[in-house]
């Protein structure tokens, strides 16, 4: 392993359009919080957040008003402002919530992302329920992926293929803007594309682990027989 301390605050290098501008604007604004907002509140707020982008998705449909999915970008954009630098105001102001930081950031995270998902199952019927429901688990993969490579590496990765969660969460406000403007269909066109996208992605960052994973075993063994 690359090292025998734990290194989950450690995110090997973000690589994505939007990584180096969120870095600096990050870096440039996380001494400006008041002292009284702590790393740990931001981290929480994601419960906020993830039942907001659940509750406006029941009432677009439950209303049949789409217009409540401003809202749940609304959810979109302060859960990456709060998940952007609730670890960066940690380490700012040295708080030492390194472990929970770790586990409760990315815990959140899924727990955000299924809720939104989650929350699509409204505007969808039959089959395409039946579709969204199951990209929970498949993009929840992504997750367990992460954190069994780092298990393995001590390294952890953010970034898939060059997509960063924030580019993910701008694609969700483009869905949501969509669907405001052209209705559920918009959704449903994009379900079965979208799940086979998944799963060839999924495919290969599991094998990129693998083969590392492997390559690291044969490079232990090597050095065990000399």
């Amino acid at each position: 392993m690359a090292g025998s301390g734990f290194a989950g605050d450690k995110k090997a290098p973000m690589r994505s359009p939007l990584a180096k501008i969120e870095r600096r604007f990050i870096d440039q604004n996380v001494g400006r919080f008041p002292p009284w907002i702590e790393t740990y509140h931001l981290t929480m707020m994601t419960v906020l957040w993830s039942a907001g982008v659940f509750y406006f998705a029941y009432r677009a449909d439950k209303g049949s008003d789409p217009h409540w999915l401003w809202l749940s970008s609304l959810m979109l954009v302060l859960q990456w402002f709060t998940d952007a630098f609730d670890g960066s105001l940690g380490k700012h102001r040295n708080t030492g919530l390194v472990k929970w930081g770790y586990y409760m950031d990315h815990f959140l995270d899924f727990i955000f992302i299924s809720a939104l998902l989650a929350g699509y199952t409204f505007l969808l019927d039959g089959t395409d329920k039946v579709v969204m429901i199951a990209l929970v688990p498949l993009i929840g993969a992504f997750w367990v992926n992460a954190f069994l490579s780092f298990s393995v590496t001590n390294e952890f990765e953010i970034t898939q293929m060059g997509v960063g969660p924030t580019e993910i969460r701008i694609l969700f406000v483009l869905l949501n803007t969509a669907i405001i403007f052209w209705g559920p269909g918009v959704l449903a066109g994009l379900l079965r594309p979208l799940l086979i996208l998944v799963l060839v992605g999924l495919c290969i960052v599991v094998r990129k682990t693998h083969r590392r994973a492997w390559e690291m075993d044969m490079t232990d063994k090597r050095q065990r027989n000399r």
